[in-house]
């Protein structure tokens, strides 16, 4: 798991010089970002909603002081999704990421393949989550943390996302 964190910052590092942004942190960047990955696969899309961006903003905020790849704990209230980057990482280069692993998931035996990640990706594109809320900010020692969360949560062990 840490070498996994590892990896994926330093992925996001690297996104996060080559593609320099632009806004893309608005509420309707973060959906298009989801909605563009699941009609992919054919998934309706993702929806708003406030109380599920509450969530992730509060935490958000807990996590400004050490911007640590930590899960919340929503006690099975929210899937959730975090990365985090330097320089000028936006909501959308988070969502990318996530969105990234997806050759490294194989529908047809319904898990990730060659010891990858993939979970991150199927939680994006998980039929039925419906409900989206994502805060991005800044912690103190300049990167940025980037959380979305999903209600319902996906991820079930034994089933698909779609």
């Amino acid at each position: 798991m840490a070498l996994w964190v590892a990896v994926l910052c330093i992925m996001v590092m690297a996104l996060s010089q080559v593609h320099p942004s632009h806004a893309q942190n608005s509420q309707q960047d973060f959906l298009n970002a989801h909605n563009a990955a699941r009609a992919q696969v054919n998934v309706p899309d993702i929806v708003w909603d406030n109380a599920v961006a509450a969530y992730a903003q509060n935490y958000a905020n807990s996590r400004i002081g050490d911007c640590n790849l930590v899960h919340s704990n929503s006690n099975g209230t929210y899937g959730e999704n975090l990365a985090k980057g330097s320089g000028s990482f936006t909501g959308v280069a988070a969502v990318n990421l996530w969105v990234a692993e997806k050759p490294n998931y194989d529908y047809n035996s319904n898990s990730c393949v060659g010891g990858q990640q993939c979970l991150h990706y199927t939680q994006v594109i998980w039929k039925n989550s419906v409900k989206l809320g994502c805060a991005r900010v800044q912690c103190t020692n300049g990167w940025w943390f980037v959380t979305c969360n999903y209600s319902p949560p996906g991820n079930y062990v034994g089933q698909r996302p779609y």
